[in-house]
């Protein structure tokens, strides 16, 4: 893969974070986001590195720029970056994370049975995933992680949020679309199907809508990250993604 289409990934999520965060601040390698009307969503309250920086002074800047919330996060968008951080940063407490950036190189299917849905028609089916996945946090906890899907509205150009229903009309399975015409460049995200529709091929319905609407937008770069240790990585090499390159992640409570 050239590395300049890593480059337009990187770009693509760098900005993202940045349009999304309702402040930011720059540091050393990158930048930090808040956004305190949703405090308890780490990824809207987080450290970016993107760039080369001195590993050693990371766990302190880290402190500094997050030591007043519950967590620590940081993401780094360059592999070599990231490798370079891993030992002092476990050293500190963190726990180190790999993602795989994968590009979809498959055809793209001529269009899926899901459609575009609003935050309202969510709510339901995500409080009662994260429920699922967080047994033991509290409702202001899940109010944060189902209401931070509001702030990404501002990440692109275009965000779309999918759903693919049951015959009843329930909501099954849901994804975000967030693209970027101008640059050719689309990302899925948070690909997910609620527990009683496992199996049932929802998911795929959603990620076939998600691939056509980005390719009708001109989108010719469309990726997604996956847990490289997790089996979805598996099932999105199934249907025509392949990892192109790492991401790390560092998480602390």
């Amino acid at each position: 893969m050239p590395n300049s289409e890593l480059q337009r990934i990187s770009s693509f999520v760098r900005a993202f974070a940045r349009r999304q965060a309702a402040r930011t601040v720059e540091l050393p390698g990158g930048f930090a986001v808040y956004d305190e009307a949703l405090a308890h969503s780490r990824v809207n309250n987080q450290v970016v590195l993107d760039t080369a920086v001195d590993p050693e002074a990371l766990p302190a800047l880290v402190e500094e720029a997050l030591g007043h919330l519950p967590y620590r996060l940081v993401s780094v968008l360059d592999d070599e970056v990231g490798k370079g951080c891993a030992e002092p940063l476990t050293r500190a407490g963190y726990v180190h994370s790999v993602y795989l950036v994968m590009l979809h190189s498959g055809p793209v299917p001529a269009g899926g049975r899901a459609e575009e849905v609003d935050l309202d028609a969510l709510r339901a089916p995500l409080t009662r995933r994260w429920r699922s996945f967080l047994p033991e946090v509290d409702d202001e906890v899940l109010h944060h992680l189902v209401e931070r899907r509001a702030a990404r509205r501002r990440g692109a150009d275009i965000v779309r949020f999918l759903g693919a229903r049951t015959e009843e009309g329930e909501i099954a399975s849901w994804a975000d679309l967030y693209a970027d015409p101008a640059t050719g460049t689309a990302q899925i995200e948070d690909l997910v199907t609620a527990e009683a529709h496992l199996g049932r091929g929802y998911a795929d319905a959603v990620l076939t809508t998600a691939l056509r609407l980005a390719a009708d937008e001109g989108c010719t770069t469309r990726f997604l990250t996956a847990d490289a240790a997790d089996w979805p990585r598996h099932w999105y090499e199934r249907r025509g993604f392949s990892a192109v390159g790492h991401a790390h992640c560092f998480e602390r409570d």
